[in-house]
């Protein structure tokens, strides 16, 4: 019999538990509801804008992003590597698409990276999901880096929101930072873009599935350049990747949040602060590396309730048959 109310021995379990292969549903359906990446079934980029997307870059898209997760959780990795990760995992297919020279056949395999394609930010998964099918949307990449990176999402747009304006008052074809500024001009619609603009526009440098590029869709150079109240002008992908490490506490927060909600099966709610505020200290103390948080929810008072519910029913079950 194994005592889990002993912390050496639930440590032990919970940690053999993460090093058996059938642990790896745990990175795919996380990831999956965490980051998203189940919207990339959704995901139809128009194939005359964007020929070479396809079913194989659409698989390879996500078993990337799973991958990054799955080795940062099996070797114990800090969590803030999600968004630093010098390495990624491709196949011919994806290298090809990221331009990663000397990568063929079909397996996986790990390989370094450098400057735009470093952590989630560079995924082509996270860059589909978050575009439409016939361009980039630096609004929707920017709620997604608010909802799902920093845990605090936008309110809901006003009904009857104004389509962007292709055009400007000459005809000719505006980039998306002038759309977007057009855009803003309206007093409904500038306080949110206000924060989501600036998050989603250091990306225009990939396009809606996630291949670098130097002109938009208008044919303009792009400026990825951004800017928040209380930091200085950053520019690109790693410009933002800076912005998003100094409130790291923010990031290791809402992937607490989101962990705790899987482990639930529910979302958490004001009740469970306390529980989140004790997960967060407790790995602090390892420097927030993915073993120590899971085993910090396991050990948390929600997830305790909850076994001893379940626990509960089942004994009950047994004693009315």
């Amino acid at each position: 019999v194994i005592d889990l109310e002993d912390a050496t021995v639930l440590e032990q379990q919970v940690r053999r538990m993460l090093e058996d292969p059938r642990a790896r549903t745990l990175s795919t359906n996380f990831v999956g509801q965490w980051l998203e990446l189940r919207k990339l079934d959704e995901a139809v980029p128009y194939q005359r804008l964007f020929p070479n997307f396809d079913d194989n870059l659409r698989t390879a898209f996500r078993q990337e992003t799973e991958l990054l997760f799955d080795t940062i959780l099996r070797e114990d990795r800090p969590l803030g590597e999600l968004l630093t990760a010098d390495y990624t995992f491709v196949n011919e297919r994806l290298a090809r698409h990221y331009g990663i020279d000397g990568v063929y056949g079909d397996r996986f395999r790990r390989v370094s990276v450098d400057g735009p394609r470093r952590g989630l930010l560079g995924h082509g998964s996270i860059l589909t999901v978050t575009s439409y099918p016939n361009r980039t949307s630096p609004v929707l990449r920017g709620v997604w880096i608010l909802t799902n990176l920093l845990g605090t999402p936008p309110p809901e747009p006003p009904p009857d929101v104004p389509t962007l304006p292709e055009t400007g008052v000459d005809g000719k074809a505006l980039s998306m930072r002038d759309r977007m500024v057009q855009h803003r001009a309206s007093p409904a619609c500038s306080a949110c873009h206000a924060l989501m603009d600036p998050l989603g526009l250091p990306l225009e440098n990939f396009d809606a599935v996630g291949a670098w590029r130097t002109r938009s869709e208008s044919g303009d150079a792009i400026d990825a350049s951004g800017a928040l109240p209380g930091f200085p002008e950053f520019n690109g992908v790693e410009g933002l990747r800076g912005v998003l490490l100094h409130r790291i506490d923010a990031f290791y927060r809402t992937v607490t949040e989101n962990m705790l909600t899987y482990a639930l099966g529910r979302g958490v709610d004001a009740g469970d602060m306390p529980a989140i505020r004790a997960i967060l200290r407790e790995a602090a103390e390892s420097d927030y590396r993915a073993q120590a948080l899971i085993l910090a929810v396991v050990r948390s008072l929600p997830f305790q309730m909850k076994q001893a519910a379940v626990s509960g029913a089942l004994t009950a079950s047994g004693a009315a048959q």
